[in-house]
């Protein structure tokens, strides 16, 4: 039998198993992403259920399985981050940043900054609900891209180096372009290249702001670099 290890992970979505168990999602510090099932939990007095609660961040302790599954052996809070279930609109933004977290990192491998950076997100959100905005969950999705290896290129023509009159995106070149390279692209205004640059550099509990148009332009880019180069096709942010 293989020995218990122990890992931080938070848990990303919870699915009922049978008569009184439940199927685990999680990201972990340690081991990137895992699957588990704790047995049991849904039992009343069981000592695992209320504490591996979607958007919960725990310390936990787990036997590997002969299957893909680990099993859940002990669990301790970290963070239940209660002020999410205080607000629809922060519960909404932290559900969409675990499913972005769970469809974009499918790899058992460490990823330290996205771990940090989805800890982080929970974080503010539960404890201030004002910054479940459109602009902060495209900010997480594009500091998410960048983890994960994907941030499209922002700072010159994605095809030929050009620094100027950058006023298009193109998903299939990696990021802006130049009106000579512009073929299989979209307009991108100044304010949406602006909101891009300025989300992708500063820190997530100071994402910038834009107009609606320009945040319509950059959800479009976000989701086209997903789409084009990680394959994955998420719901844009309303």
């Amino acid at each position: 039998m293989a020995a218990p290890f122990k890992t931080e992970a938070v848990v990303l979505r919870s699915i009922r198993y049978g008569e009184a168990d439940r199927i685990l999602h999680l990201y972990s510090r340690e081991h990137g992403r895992l699957g588990a099932i704790a047995k049991g939990a849904r039992r009343v007095k069981s000592r695992l259920g209320g504490r591996l609660e979607p958007l919960s961040r725990v310390n936990l302790i787990l036997r590997q399985g002969r299957g893909d599954l680990c099993t859940v052996t002990g669990v301790d809070t970290v963070d239940a981050h209660p002020g999410l279930r205080e607000s629809w609109a922060a519960l909404q933004r932290a559900t969409q940043a675990c499913d972005a977290v769970l469809r974009l990192l499918d790899s058992a491998e460490p990823n330290e900054p996205a771990y940090n950076l989805l800890c982080r997100e929970l974080r503010l959100l539960g404890g201030d609900p004002h910054a479940a905005t459109r602009a902060h969950a495209l900010s997480f999705r594009l500091k998410l891209l960048l983890a994960a290896g994907f941030a499209p290129e922002l700072a010159a023509c994605a095809s030929c180096g050009e620094r100027e009159h950058l006023s298009a995106f193109s998903a299939s070149a990696g990021g802006v372009v130049c009106p000579g390279c512009e073929a299989g692209s979209f307009p991108l205004s100044g304010e949406a290249h602006e909101f891009l640059v300025m989300a992708l550099g500063r820190p997530l509990a100071d994402a910038p702001d834009a107009p609606e148009r320009a945040l319509a332009q950059a959800d479009r880019a976000i989701g086209e670099t997903l789409e084009h180069h990680a394959h994955v096709r998420l719901r844009r942010v309303a």
